[in-house]
């Protein structure tokens, strides 16, 4: 009876240790999947905070928490099962839904540069696209489900990246090498933003220190200095973020297309890219991506260019005209039900 404990705890004991050794090896792919998304996450932290601006500071974090967790059904609950999906029985499918969301993406960044530069025609077109939420009932709740939206396609990208550097494997080890990466970046770019957003409540809370030491002077300094400089940040931050959706968009635009055998915009501006950093030798890989994100860029501008009048005169009236088909069909309904 000892010797057959013994045996049973030492396959137990080899049990734990393949255990341990597959937990470490997920936790490295997650990593390294997500260190290949990372520019993708970068654009997302930059994105986010725009959608908290203009509101008071005690809506701020709750915001942020409904976007959070909206982003955590994306990927949990719709793009991880998706994409297995997809993957298994029509992985042709990723790439050209992919290039939708890209265009999304053109569409959103070059829209607010079509706001800034001719405001009263942006303001014609967003009223002619009236609201995209049938369930809107404030500002809040709009800014909220465009922050959503606008997520899901961000995520769709990060999920795409991860599934791609995972090895064939298990189904399962996939899913929960893509759940701890969409858990982890969401918990990444989400707390920061929350940490971005109230950096100025707590620069207030820092320059009302009484302390009459040289260390309540610096803390003072540090105060104001958050309280000056982040509304000016945050301007920052949005207009990164908007170029950030044009250029992420119109990379995906260029990846799609040459997924398709069209390689001519993609080798362009890599070309361009290599070109500039063996011009100029000093950081060479730094110039090489400026250069190859200003390419992307510059397709993203044409394709938001083209999804703003195909918003304006296709989509809309489509979107309309099924939003007016709801209230006919509850009437129904309820005429159906008296009866």
């Amino acid at each position: 009876m000892s010797v057959g404990l013994i045996a049973l705890l030492d396959d137990i004991a080899a049990l734990a240790k393949v255990a341990a050794a597959s937990l470490d090896d997920i936790a490295g792919q997650a990593a390294k999947a997500g260190a290949k998304a990372a520019g993708v996450v970068i654009d997302d932290a930059a994105v986010t905070p725009r959608y908290v601006t203009g509101f008071s500071a005690a809506r701020e974090l709750p915001i942020i928490g409904k976007i959070a967790l909206g982003s955590l059904k994306n990927k949990l609950l719709i793009l991880l099962p998706a994409a297995l999906i997809l993957s298994l029985v029509a992985p042709q499918a990723i790439t050209p839904l992919l290039m939708i969301g890209g265009f999304y993406l053109c569409y959103e960044g070059v829209e607010k540069v079509y706001a800034l530069v001719l405001p009263h025609a942006a303001h014609a077109h967003e009223t002619a696209l009236e609201t995209t939420s049938l369930d809107a009932k404030s500002v809040e709740d709009e800014k909220v489900a465009g922050a959503i939206k606008t997520d899901f396609i961000l995520s769709a990208e990060i999920m795409a990246i991860t599934l791609a550097t995972v090895p064939s494997g298990s189904m399962f080890t996939q899913a929960l090498i893509l759940a701890v990466v969409g858990l982890g970046i969401t918990v990444l770019v989400y707390g920061g933003v929350a940490l971005i957003v109230k950096a100025d409540d707590l620069g207030l809370m820092l320059a009302r220190v009484r302390t009459a030491s040289a260390m309540g002077a610096f803390f003072r300094a540090i105060g104001k200095g958050l309280v000056t400089g982040m509304p000016y940040f945050l301007k920052v931050l949005g207009i990164v973020g908007t170029a950030a959706m044009i250029w992420v968009g119109g990379g995906i635009i260029v990846h799609g297309l040459e997924a398709y055998g069209i390689g001519g915009p993609a080798h362009l501006i890599h070309d361009a890219g290599e070109a500039t950093a063996h011009a100029i030798p000093v950081l060479p890989s730094v110039l090489r991506w400026i250069v190859e994100a200003a390419g992307a860029g510059i397709v993203g501008i044409v394709a938001g260019l083209i999804a703003i009048p195909v918003a304006s005169y296709a989509v809309s009236p489509i979107w309309r005209y099924l939003k007016s088909l709801l209230p006919r069909r509850r009437k129904e309904a309820l005429a159906d039900g008296k009866k």
